[in-house]
């Protein structure tokens, strides 16, 4: 297992370089404070986002989670944390989850492909729907292209995967695939990293990054 700090360390090499896989769990990042190695921006509107450290003594990777905790309540806005030093077309992502709060949302989501923060891929579960879509963002816009209706279990960890590969897109959950879909709106590679949406306060953890040959 790769520790927040030796992930970190590599995620910072050149895109060049970035066919390593990755594994952040945030041990070695300091609890209050943003996670190095990460830029953060905003889809739609509302206040910038704040990604958070914090201490959660449930996740079974460790104690330190990744959240962001603004609980701004603007439906149309959905904060992303991107991964720096890594650019990839086609690769596997995935990342263990627990929804912990929300009135509007409590949303997770996994993001590759990405040009800026108003043109990406994501694939996000919601807990408080009981489904997991995938979604295209052209011009800041998201558009539904694939989902299915499951139960997403509030205040429970759950592990969501994304895998591209051409302009197929696969989607699972806790290893079952759920779904796959094709789709050429985004052909090149692009940034990867998570995504969620208004007040949701979404705990991450041991977020994975697979580059495929």
């Amino acid at each position: 297992m790769l520790l927040a700090g030796a992930g970190l360390a590599l995620a910072a090499r050149p895109a060049a370089a970035g066919s390593e896989p990755r594994r952040l769990d945030f041990e070695d990042a300091e609890v209050g404070a943003p996670p190095r190695g990460f830029s953060f921006a905003l889809t739609g509107n509302g206040p910038p986002a704040r990604w958070t450290i914090l201490e959660d003594a449930s996740s079974p990777a460790g104690s330190k989670v990744l959240a962001e905790v603004s609980r701004d309540r603007t439906d149309n806005r959905f904060p992303l944390a991107i991964l720096e030093g890594v650019t990839a077309r086609d690769v596997a992502v995935s990342m263990r989850f627990r929804p912990a709060s929300g009135s509007v949302d409590q949303a997770a989501g996994l993001v590759v492909r990405l040009r800026d923060a108003r043109n990406y891929y994501v694939a996000r579960a919601n807990a408080l729907e009981n489904n997991v879509r995938l979604y295209r963002v052209v011009g800041g816009r998201r558009m539904q292209f694939a989902g299915g209706d499951i139960r997403v279990p509030r205040d429970r960890w759950q592990t969501l995967g994304l895998r591209v590969e051409g302009d197929r897109l696969a989607v699972s959950l806790d290893g079952r695939e759920l779904f796959t879909a094709a789709d050429k709106t985004f052909a090149e590679a692009g940034r990867v990293g998570l995504w969620t949406k208004a007040d949701s306060v979404t705990h991450f953890d041991a977020f994975e990054v697979q580059p495929l040959r």
